[in-house]
C-alpha cells in the first residue's frame, strides 16, 4: 500500500504548463460579473429579480431585419442557389482561402461601411473564426515569443485582464463576516467575500491596476507576446497622444522588448469613440518613424452613429503622400468581423485585411486551425451580396443604435452620473466616482461588487479595461430591449437614493454636456410616457 502511494505521488504531470496554468484571464473581473449573471440571469417573467448582463458588447437591435431577409430568401438558409440544391458544393472540403462568393460580397460591404471611400481587394482578405482568431494570427504574423505592442488605454478587457482572482466558495452561513484586507497583507491586495444571489459567500483577492499581475487572453495566452500600455487620460477624452506613445516605447525598452507594433481599436472598445484623423496620421508617423507595424481592430466600423462619423486607417493611409504609403503599406492591418455591426457573434466570421503578401501568406495557413464554415459563407455571400438589403441595413443599424445610447445617457444623467461624449459602439464609458464611497481602485472595485450582486446589474469595471483612472466603466446598452434597459436604469436610481448617492454631474468630461444640478434622492424615473414606438422592445437574442 505504501508502494502505491509513492507511486502515485512521483507520477508525472500529465497536462502541459499551459494547459494547467490561469493565465488566460478568465478569472478577471470582467468574467467574474458574466460567471454571476449565468448564475441567475434576468428575464422579465421567469426571474424578474436576476442580474441584467450590460457587460456584453452584443448587437441585438437589428435582428427583425435580417430575419425578415431571411423569410424573403429561403434558398440561402436553404442551402440552394438559383432553386438548386449546392449541398453537395458545400459538404466537400473546401480550401482555407475561403469561398470566392463571400469574400467579394465581404469586401463590398467593407467598402460600403466606409462610404466606399475605401476599396478591398479580395485576395488580401484572410478568413478567420472570429475577430480574436484574427488578432492573434497577426501578434503570430508579425512578433516571436517576448516581442512587444503599444496598445492605448483604455482597452477591451479581453486583451489583458486585471488580476482578480476567485479563491473559494463557502455556504451560506449566518456567522460569517466579511473579510477585509489586513496589516499583513500586500498594499495593491484586497480581499473581499460577498453573499450572492444564490445564499453563498463567495471569496476573492484582488489587486489594484498598478499590480504587476497580469492574466492574458487573446493577444499574449498562446503567442507569448507582451503588451505595454500606452497611457491616455480624460484630460482629452482619453485620445492618443505622441508623448503617451514615446512613453510606452521607451518603457518597452527599459523592460529590454523588442516593440513590433501598436494595436488600436477603432472606434473604441471601451469608449465609444471614433479615431480622428488627426490622431490616426500620428499614429502612422510613429509607426514609419520607428519601423514598426499597426494594427487598426475595425470591428466596429459599422456602429458610428454621429459625427465626425468613421474613418478606417486605410483611407487616412491613401491620403498620404505616394512615398509615405509605400513605405507604410505593408505594415497596416486591419481586423473585422460580422459580430458587432450585423450582430452575429455566433457564426464566427472574422478578416484580417493586409497589403503584405507575407502576412497573408502566413495568415492563410494559419487559418487552417479555424475557418468559418461553408454553409456560413453561403448564407452570407447571399445577405451581404444584396445592396438594397445592406444599405437600408446600415442606415436603420445605426439610427437604432443612438437611439438606445440616448436611453441610456439620459437616464444615467438624471441620476448625476456622466458618460464620456461617444459617436460609436454598443456602450457608453461612464463616470460613476459620485456613487463611490473613496476615489481610489478599492473605492472601484467596492462599487463594482455592489453593483453586481446587490443592484442586480453586470457592468466592467475601468480597471478591468487597464485605464489608470478609478471610477469609469463600461457599461452596453445594446444586448437587451428598451424596457430591460429601463429596468436597468430605476435599478441604479434606487441604489444611488438608497445610499444617498449621485452628487451633481461631475466636470470635465471631455466632449461632455455641460455639469448639471441633480439631486438624487428625489428622482423617480417614469420612462413609460416617454417611450415611442420605435424605442418598445424588439426581438432579444436570450
Amino acid at each position: 500500500m505504501v508502494s502505491m502511494v509513492a507511486d502515485e505521488k512521483a507520477q508525472p504531470q500529465l497536462l502541459s504548463k499551459k494547459a494547467t496554468s490561469n493565465s488566460h484571464g478568465q478569472d478577471s473581473s470582467y468574467f467574474l460579473g458574466w460567471e454571476e449573471y449565468e448564475k441567475n440571469p434576468f428575464d422579465p417573467i421567469a426571474n424578474p429579480g436576476g442580474i441584467i448582463q450590460m457587460g456584453l458588447a452584443e448587437n441585438q437591435l437589428s435582428f427583425d431585419l435580417i430575419e425578415a431577409w431571411l423569410e424573403a430568401n429561403p434558398d440561402a438558409l436553404g442551402l440552394r442557389r438559383g432553386g438548386a440544391s449546392v449541398f453537395r458544393e458545400l459538404a466537400l472540403f473546401q480550401d482555407y482561402h475561403g469561398l470566392p462568393a463571400f469574400k467579394n460580397a465581404l469586401a463590398r460591404f467593407m467598402s460600403e461601411q466606409r462610404g466606399y471611400r475605401v476599396s478591398f481587394d479580395p485576395s488580401n482578405i484572410v478568413l478567420t473564426a472570429g475577430a480574436t482568431s484574427a488578432n492573434e494570427a497577426l501578434v503570430f504574423c508579425l512578433a516571436d515569443h517576448g516581442d512587444a505592442f503599444l496598445i492605448p488605454t483604455p482597452y477591451y478587457p479581453g486583451y489583458v485582464s486585471v488580476c482578480m482572482r476567485r479563491f473559494y466558495s463557502l455556504p451560506y452561513d449566518a456567522n460569517v463576516q466579511v473579510a477585509a484586507a489586513g496589516p499583513a497583507a500586500p498594499r495593491t491586495l484586497l480581499t473581499t467575500t460577498r453573499r450572492t444571489s444564490h445564499g453563498s459567500l463567495l471569496t476573492w483577492q484582488s489587486t489594484s491596476p498598478s499590480s504587476p499581475c497580469r492574466f492574458d487572453r487573446d493577444l499574449k495566452w498562446r503567442t507569448g507576446a507582451e503588451i505595454v500600455p500606452v497611457h491616455c487620460t480624460s484630460d482629452n477624452g482619453f485620445r492618443v497622444t505622441r508623448d503617451a506613445l514615446d512613453d510606452a516605447y521607451r518603457r518597452a525598452h527599459k523592460r529590454r522588448l523588442r516593440v513590433k507594433g501598436v494595436l488600436i481599436t477603432n472606434p473604441s472598445n471601451p469608449l465609444g469613440t471614433t479615431s480622428t484623423r488627426a490622431d490616426l496620421d500620428l499614429l502612422l508617423d510613429f509607426v514609419s518613424a520607428k519601423g514598426i507595424h499597426l494594427v487598426s481592430d475595425e470591428i466596429y466600423s459599422g456602429t458610428a452613429f454621429a459625427d465626425p462619423g468613421f474613418v478606417s486607417v486605410l483611407e487616412v493611409l491613401a491620403s498620404r503622400r505616394a512615398d509615405d504609403e509605400g513605405r507604410l503599406s505593408d505594415r497596416v492591418h486591419v481586423v473585422y468581423s460580422l459580430s458587432k455591426d450585423l450582430g452575429l457573434p455566433g457564426f464566427r466570421v472574422g478578416a484580417i485585411y493586409s497589403s503584405n503578401p507575407g502576412v497573408v501568406s502566413a495568415a492563410t495557413k494559419m487559418s487552417s486551425f479555424g475557418l468559418v464554415s461553408s454553409q456560413t459563407q453561403h448564407l452570407l455571400a447571399s445577405l451581404l451580396g444584396d445592396k438594397e438589403f445592406t444599405r437600408r441595413y446600415i442606415a436603420e443599424n445605426t439610427r437604432r443604435i443612438k437611439e438606445r445610447r440616448d436611453q441610456l445617457v439620459e437616464g444615467l444623467r438624471a441620476i448625476g452620473v456622466e458618460c464620456l461624449e461617444s459617436n460609436a459602439g454598443l456602450f457608453c464609458w461612464v463616470r460613476m466616482g459620485s456613487l463611490m464611497r473613496n476615489q481610489s481602485f478599492e473605492g472601484e472595485m467596492e462599487l463594482w461588487k455592489k453593483v453586481v450582486f446587490e443592484v442586480g446589474l453586470n457592468i466592467s469595471p475601468g480597471s478591468s479595461c487597464h485605464c489608470r483612472e478609478p471610477g469609469w466603466f463600461r457599461v452596453c446598452f445594446a444586448n437587451m430591449s428598451a424596457k430591460t434597459l429601463d429596468i436597468a436604469l430605476q435599478r441604479l436610481a434606487d441604489f444611488a437614493e438608497a445610499n444617498g448617492k449621485g452628487a451633481p454631474a461631475q466636470k470635465g468630461l471631455a466632449g461632455g454636456a455641460p455639469a448639471r444640478t441633480m439631486s438624487c434622492p428625489v428622482v423617480r424615473f417614469s420612462w413609460a410616457n416617454r417611450l415611442t414606438p420605435a424605442s418598445g422592445d424588439r426581438k432579444a437574442e436570450r
